[in-house]
Order: C-alpha cells, then sequence, then structure tokens
C-alpha cells in the first residue's frame, strides 16, 4: 500500500473508475489528466458485470498511466486477473473471495477488503495480513446499494488502536468528506465525487487535497495546544 499520507497531509485520495468505460483510450486521456492534477496514492479499476476480456484491455490501457504517476493500480475482485496483468494489488469485498486466496494470488502485493461497518471482521483481517480494510458506506451511495452504514467513529477508533491503513468509502465528496478526514481516514475511495464533480475529475482531485491540506493544518495546531 502506498504510504497513507505524506507528512504534511493526514489522508490521500482513492479513486475508483466507473462501473463501465465505454472509450477505453478516451478515458485514458480523462485519467491521465486527473492523475496530473494533484496527489492521488491509488486507482481502481472496478467495471462490475463486464467480461475478462474487457477488463483486461482496459487494464493494459490504463495501468501504465497510473504508474507513469506514481500511482497504484488496483484491481476490483479478481485476484487471479490482478496477479496475470502486473496489478499493484486486488481490492475484495466481504462476500468475494477470501482474503487467503487473494493473498495467495497476489504474493507481496496489495490485498484490500472491504469490512462494511465490523471492526471485528476488520481486525481479523488486519491480523491476517490483509494491507488495508475499508469501512462504509458513509453517505448514500449508488454504487452500493445494501451496504452498512457505519459512523465515523469506527475510524476514530481504528486510527487509534493500529497501523493498518483504513479506507473509508460510499457517495464521498468534496462537501462532505472532512468528517471522515479529521475521524482518521487514511484514504478516502471516491467514483463519483471524482468523475461527476462540476467542474471535472482534476478540479476534484485538487479540490480534495486541499481539504486534504487544511485538515492536516488543524490537526498540527491541535497537536501544539
Amino acid at each position: 500500500m502506498p504510504n497513507s499520507s505524506p507528512a504534511e497531509q493526514t489522508c490521500r485520495l482513492y479513486i475508483i473508475s466507473p462501473d463501465s468505460i465505454p472509450d477505453v483510450p478516451a478515458f485514458a486521456k480523462i485519467l491521465e489528466e486527473t492523475l496530473a492534477a494533484g496527489d492521488v496514492a491509488c486507482f481502481q479499476l472496478r467495471l462490475k458485470n463486464s467480461d475478462n476480456a474487457t477488463i483486461i484491455a482496459a487494464a493494459n490501457e490504463l495501468l501504465p498511466v497510473c504508474h507513469c504517476y506514481n500511482v497504484a493500480f488496483i484491481l476490483n475482485d479478481h485476484p487471479k486477473l490482478a496477479a496475470k496483468l502486473g496489478c499493484d494489488g486486488v481490492h475484495i469485498g466481504a462476500d468475494d473471495a477470501p482474503y487467503g486466496e487473494a493473498r495467495q494470488a497476489i504474493g507481496n502485493g496489495i490485498v484490500g477488503v472491504t469490512c462494511k461497518d465490523s471492526r471485528h471482521v476488520a481486525m481479523g483481517l488486519a491480523d491476517a495480513g490483509a494491507d488495508y480494510v475499508a469501512f462504509g458506506a458513509f453517505f448514500p451511495t449508488t454504487t452500493k446499494v445494501d451496504t452498512a452504514h457505519p459512523s465515523p467513529e469506527v475510524l476514530s477508533i481504528w486510527s487509534e488502536t493500529t497501523t493498518v491503513p483504513c479506507v473509508a468509502i460510499g457517495g464521498i465528496t468534496v462537501e462532505n468528506c472532512e468528517i471522515l478526514v479529521r475521524s482518521g481516514a487514511d484514504f478516502l475511495a471516491v467514483c463519483s465525487g471524482v468523475w461527476s464533480f462540476t467542474d471535472g475529475p482534476a478540479d476534484a482531485v485538487r479540490a480534495f487535497n486541499t481539504v486534504f491540506e487544511r485538515c492536516a493544518i488543524l490537526k498540527r495546531r491541535e497537536k501544539k495546544n
């Protein structure tokens, strides 16, 4: 997993792809502009209901773009395919392949797991070697309709009791993200909050990083007092 935060920040951006990418070359150009706009830790290719051929074609086009900007390329749900494609890691949901199978497939690569609202599940996976755990959805989201809705307090408790990074997911936007950053999220996983941002995804990256920097300043002031 990339470093949770540069020294001057408290959180980093983890971008999730749209559910479908009809024109991959065109999207690759948009992705490049987006990653060039500011700090991004990870990009997750999440093409739900797509066949392997579609996923492979997209990954082959987008992975080099991510690596150009030192952004980790994570594949959703397909550990063996992630290893075959040379992805930096894989993200599995609570109902996807078991952690052990994902780790066996990806080796020393990144394995992140969605834990919904369960610190108990997250702790077990962290002890097993997961590189990060994801909690959410914190806000209403169209990406996952039937999901848990934890309180931001789960991030505070997690960050105070373990060093394994935590990712906040679910309906996150520039406007609502500050409470998650200040609660201790190491990463914010964002989909529509980037791609549907009013001024475009590149401006979304800049706006999220502005929030992260502001929270970092507030955190330093609090430590001094």
